[in-house]
This record gives structure tokens, sequence and C-alpha cells, in this order.
């Protein structure tokens, strides 16, 4: 009767083969880490003209649900992003910048005369002096000659990130028409590299998360248009200057669901501060009034075909995105947790009811 032979372990039986080939992973998977990090730009600017195709791809569909062919579809949206993009760089850019500059130049005088307003004297003398010791710290990092020193050394550093950051978004632009144009090619070449077997039901499930995902995309956008121009108009009747500016950064900001509109609202209340108490007052009322009508009323009929996403996961991957990447990685960063909540329930969660 033949005896069973004994496993031989490859570590035990060749330690120095194992450790090498243990070695050469651990140095593969540091280069390809590595790598990865040197082409974190290149990866965020593909992932986000992808977001941006699947954000215009509902809107492809609205024209071919009017009865436009599909191809036609895609050329009218691909020339109504190129249109979007080419006013905002011809109207809205200079308008920005120049009511930055000038924003930035006024500053020190708004902050001198608000300092002679009662309201300002009243809080100065209710908190015995700890308003204007504040103010004093504040100007005297302001004009030391050592704080100009280190944001002179760092003036290339800036120039380099700002040219960097316009050759990313020329590169995202020029990627997004493309990705707009061959969605369905590439969805088709990605569907046929898996197995028949399968092909059907994994056809369905990413059809219907990216679409869900796109939903999800142009209803944030919409919502942040709505907030950034009821956010410009009452600017402007309240009489807050570089309305243009606040109402674009608030744009961006509102992108971000749950906590845009709160950050924006406190930014803008405070700048209205420097116009008076009463304009201040009434930008808080109003964006709050304007908050509860965009959270029961705006909110559900846009966003009522796309995935909801619970709002601690929101803070969260709001956070982690921001970390990583800033502010355009914060909006990253919610899509891609609303795809991998919309799998979890469709894919993960059915499949353990069933087992």
């Amino acid at each position: 009767m033949s005896r069973a032979r004994p496993v031989v372990s490859v570590m035990s039986n060749h330690p120095f083969r194992w450790a090498f080939i243990a070695t050469l992973g651990v140095l593969l998977a540091l280069f390809l880490a590595q790598a990865a990090l040197g082409l974190s730009s290149v990866i965020f600017s593909v992932f986000a003209a992808i977001f941006i195709s699947l954000g215009l791809d509902p809107l492809i569909r609205w024209f071919q649900r009017r009865g436009m062919k599909r191809g036609w579809a895609i050329v009218t949206v691909i020339l109504l992003f190129v249109g979007v993009v080419a006013g905002m760089l011809l109207l809205l850019i200079p308008i920005i910048v120049t009511q930055s500059v000038e924003f930035v130049q006024g500053l020190p005088e708004a902050i001198a005369d608000i300092q002679t307003q009662d309201w300002y004297l009243a809080v100065e003398d209710f908190t015995g002096g700890a308003v204007s010791g504040a103010y004093d710290w504040l100007l005297g990092i302001i004009t030391d000659p050592n704080t100009w020193a280190t944001v002179g050394g760092g003036a290339l550093a800036v120039a380099g990130t700002v040219v960097n950051a316009v050759s990313t978004g020329f590169f995202v632009f020029i990627l997004s028409i493309y990705f707009i144009a061959t969605l369905d090619t590439m969805k088709r070449a990605c569907y046929s590299l898996i197995s028949k077997s399968h092909r059907e039901t994994v056809v369905g499930y990413a059809e219907r998360i990216m679409e869900s995902i796109g939903r999800y995309l142009s209803g944030m956008v919409i919502l942040a248009f709505f907030n950034a121009t009821y956010s410009l108009i009452l600017l402007i009747i309240v009489g807050v200057p570089y309305a243009i500016v606040i109402a674009s950064v608030a744009f961006l900001i509102t992108l971000i669901p749950l906590i845009g509109t709160i950050l924006t609202t406190i930014a803008m209340t405070i700048v209205a501060l420097f116009v008076s108490p009463t304009a201040a007052i009434i930008v808080l009322i109003f964006m709050l009034i304007y908050m509860q009508v965009e959270a029961y009323i705006l909110t559900p009929r846009v966003m009522s075909k796309a995935v909801s996403i619970p709002g601690s996961l929101v803070l969260i991957a709001a956070l982690a995105g921001g970390t990583l990447a800033g502010l355009p990685g914060a909006l990253v960063a919610i899509p891609i947790a609303a795809g991998i909540l919309l799998i979890i329930r469709e894919v993960v969660v059915p499949k353990k009811e069933l087992s």
C-alpha cells in the first residue's frame, strides 16, 4: 500500500527563490503605486471627462425622445457643450478676473470701513475688545514682511499650478468631447470583454448604474445653476459688490450636495456684512428659505430618477476626495460613491437575499 507523499511548501524547500519572488512582487507593487501617483492628474482628467460625458448623456437621450437621431443628438450636445465653455471663457472669465482683483485690492478699505459702523462698535463693546484684537492679529500677519517674502518665494509654484490647471482643463475639455461622441462605442468594446454567459446581466446592471450616475450628475449641475442664479439675483438686490464672482464660486461649491449650499450661505452672509447688518440678515433669511425650497421641491423633482446618497456618505466622500485632490476631488468622489452604492444595492444585496 503506497503512502501519501508529504506536501512540501515552496517556502521551506526553496526559501531564497520564494524571497526573491516576493521581493520582486513588492518592488512591482511599489513601481505601480509610484506610476499611479505620477499619473494622478491624467487619471483624474480621464475620470472627470467620463463623468462629464455621463452627465451629458441624459441630455442626448432627451433629444432622442423628441425624435432626433442619436448621431444628431450627439452633435447637438457637443455644440452646446462647446458653446457653454466658450461663453464662459469669453464673457464670464474676464468679469470674474476683474472683480476678483478689485475685491482683493478693496478688501483693506472695506475692513477699515466696517470698523467705523455702529454695529461693529456695539459688538466690540460687548466682547470687551476681542474683535479688535483678532483684527489687529490678522492685520499684523498681512503687513508682516516675512509673510510676503514667503508668498513671493512661492510665486513660481503658484504660476506653475495655474498653468497646470489650464492645461488640465483643456485636456478634460477635449477628452470630454471625444467621450461624448464615442460613449456607445467604448461601452460596446468593454462589454465584448465579458463572457457571453454573463454579458446580458452585466450589461443590464452597467447601463442602469451609468444612467443613474448620469442623471445624478446632470441633476447636481441643474441644482447648482439654480442656486448660483438665485444667489446672483439676491446679492444684486441687496447691493453686495462682486456678485458675479460670489455666484460663480457658489456654483462650484453647491455641486457638493448637502454641505455646498450651507457653505455658500455662510460665505454670502459674511460678505453681505461688509455692506450692512441689514443686508446680511436679508441674505441669510432668503438663503434659508431657498434651502427649504431646494430640499423639499427642487431636489425631489430634479433627482427623482437618480440614485439617492445618504448624507453621511456625501460628507465622507466629499472629505476624502477634497483631501486627495481639493474641490475637484470632492466633486468626482461623490459620483464614485453613488456608483458604488448603486452596485451594492443592485448586485450585492440581491445576491445576499438569494443565498
